[in-house]
């Protein structure tokens, strides 16, 4: 499971329900478990994810398992589906999303 920040003034975007429907728009497919929304998409046989926290720096959590042999080409594919969710749900791009996790790893927040 990784947990990413949420940019200041997005949490408003994937409250509640919204972040199910944005992993709808993306990935195609959505349900509901245990509080967690879930889907799959290409080599991601299980996305799940959830917001964790509304502080002033939101936590959002996603869990991937890849599980399934596909072509390179719909692993590429599958990646930038990935990202694209992450960027649009969080609000950093993944320069950003590895940038902020590079700084927590220094201060031992990780």
């Amino acid at each position: 499971m990784t947990e990413f920040d949420i940019k200041r003034g997005f949490y408003d975007k994937i409250e509640g329900a919204k972040l199910g429907a944005l992993m709808k728009e993306v990935f195609g497919n959505v349900s509901e478990e245990n509080g967690c929304f879930v889907s799959s998409y290409g080599v991601m046989a299980r996305i799940e994810a959830k917001v964790l926290s509304k502080t002033q720096m939101g936590l959002l959590t996603i869990n991937v398992e890849d599980t399934k042999s596909l072509s390179d080409e719909e692993i590429l594919n599958s990646k930038r589906m990935l990202n694209k969710f992450l960027e649009e749900s969080t609000g950093f791009t993944a320069k950003q999303r590895m940038d902020r996790a590079k700084k927590k790893a220094k201060e031992g927040k990780l």
